[in-house]
């Protein structure tokens, strides 16, 4: 069980700042950052690491660079909520990487779909041949992203 944030001292929250702004900090680098030597610098990141405040290293790529035009985000119902529907959808939705992330919501839909595409025409196919071929999809509302305002996975410490 991961402890709770009021474990971290005001060191670790340092610590796990300094790796949101800058994940390929090094050990030595992120020490001198903090006033601490080398050694106490990596046994607490390890020790971060290991209780699962942090999760991974990841860079942040740029998807337009990339040819992905397209962010949309597509309300998702379906149609029967008992049984395996629901667990079948989320399985198969974990294994579309144009599906950048899936959260089962309250509201009006049962799940918020961040996707992504190269454009108009392979949003539209990946909805009709993806999608609406998934377990218990009932209907799907998107909407388009017309200009990022933000974007950011930094959390606050």
């Amino acid at each position: 069980m991961t402890p709770p944030i009021h474990a971290l001292d005001e060191t670790d929250r340092r610590i796990l700042a300094e790796l949101q702004a800058d994940g390929r900090v090094s050990n030595a680098r992120l020490a001198e950052k903090l006033a601490l030597s080398e050694t106490p610098c990596w046994r607490r990141l390890k020790r971060l690491e290991a209780e699962g405040f942090i999760d991974g290293y990841q860079a942040r790529l740029n998807r337009r660079k990339l040819g992905y035009g397209v962010m949309a985000f597509a309300q998702v119902t379906l149609g029967k909520h008992a049984g395996e529907t629901p667990l079948r959808f989320e399985e198969q939705v974990a294994n579309l990487p144009e599906i950048l992330s899936c959260h089962n919501v309250t509201g009006s839909c049962d799940y918020l779909l961040q996707i992504i595409a190269t454009d108009l025409d392979a949003y539209g196919t990946f909805i009709r041949k993806q999608l609406r071929t998934l377990p218990g999809v009932a209907s799907i509302q998107s909407s388009l992203s017309l200009r990022e305002v933000k974007s950011s996975s930094a959390l606050p410490l």
